[in-house]
């Protein structure tokens, strides 16, 4: 879908394993709730916890890294109601890696809509934040996928022949030339608005209300 006048198109980047992202889902929600048919959404990955064992012991200590950030992902969560953390999460349960979950999913996007991804990207960070599963694995994302009436056999072929793969590394190469810089990442406007991080619904909103009501010659003047 092209973007125009009556519809707005978001290109939204996140890593599963991002707390953030996690935390942000209510707003996209409420977003998608709000806008209904005058917002698509697509859903792309960028890499954050690609190695979770190298990145959190680096940042948080090597002894005690990965408690340290368990604690910190839930003290982030706290504020927000929606945004259920076990607190296995990093402390027990530690992900080698996101990649996983994101070449999984550009393998539910070969051959399914635009919300059957988001869902199953949802069920996936559920899976890790609410029931402090490893979804570093693909045995186990493959169960979650098929428990969202996907199909088991067609995706093991996309990861098999490569398709999924391309499509992660379009992804990836993609993000660099936009700039995104971390999880979550907010597009709009053909890539000449970028909202990063912590973003309150209020501003997301308010960036697509004003896109939606001006004409979108405007976004090319000098």
């Amino acid at each position: 879908m092209s973007e125009d006048s009556t519809h707005i198109v978001v290109d939204y980047y996140s890593d599963v394993l991002c707390v953030w992202a996690w935390i942000a889902q209510a707003r996209l929600d409420e977003l998608e709730k709000q806008w209904g048919t005058k917002l698509n959404v697509r859903h792309h990955f960028v890499d954050i916890f690609g190695d979770s064992y190298t990145k959190i012991p680096t940042q948080w200590g090597q002894s005690d890294g990965f408690q340290k950030f368990g604690k910190h992902v839930v003290d982030s969560a706290q504020p927000f109601e929606m945004a259920t953390i076990n607190p296995n999460v990093w402390t027990k349960t530690r992900p080698k890696s996101s990649a996983t979950s994101h070449l999984l999913l550009r393998a539910v996007a070969l051959t399914e809509t635009e919300d059957k991804v988001a869902s199953t990207a949802l069920a996936i960070r559920r899976a890790f934040f609410c029931d402090a599963l490893d979804i570093g694995n693909m045995d186990l994302l493959l169960t979650v996928a098929q428990e969202q009436g996907l199909n088991r056999e067609s995706l093991q072929r996309s990861l098999s022949d490569g398709s999924a793969m391309a499509a992660l590394s379009t992804d990836q190469r993609k993000a660099t030339e936009l700039g995104v810089r971390g999880s979550p990442t907010w597009i709009l406007n053909n890539g000449r608005q970028v909202l990063y991080g912590n973003v309150g619904y209020r501003i997301l909103n308010a960036n697509i209300e004003e896109l939606l009501s001006q004409p979108g010659e405007e976004a090319s003047w000098c």
